[in-house]
């Protein structure tokens, strides 16, 4: 067994759940084993995207963890990063 951490957060409230996965376990079994759904019952982990550490998985399904990682589960982005930076410097010039 080994132990990592699965993270989520909205803009109201953040989870951080620690637990010990077999070796050789995967980033999606670890989100299904924290029950993280259940705190967040609008969380769709067969679609979002997660990552370790801030790196993104391109294939959770299949990307093995290996001790003390911490896997993160990210939120649609509501607005594209170019456009939001674009928007801000609009007001600051206006």
């Amino acid at each position: 067994m080994i132990r990592v951490e699965v993270a989520y957060a909205t803009p109201e409230r953040q989870e951080i759940l620690s637990l010990q996965v077999p070796e050789g376990s995967s980033v999606q079994e670890a989100v299904i084993r924290s029950g993280i759904e259940r705190i967040f019952p609008e969380l769709d982990t067969a679609t979002a995207d997660m990552g370790i550490f801030g790196k993104v998985v391109k294939e959770p399904a299949t990307h093995v963890l290996r001790e003390g990682d911490r896997v993160e589960i990210y939120r649609p982005l509501k607005i594209d990063p170019k456009q939001a930076r674009l928007n801000r410097a609009n007001k600051k010039s206006g």
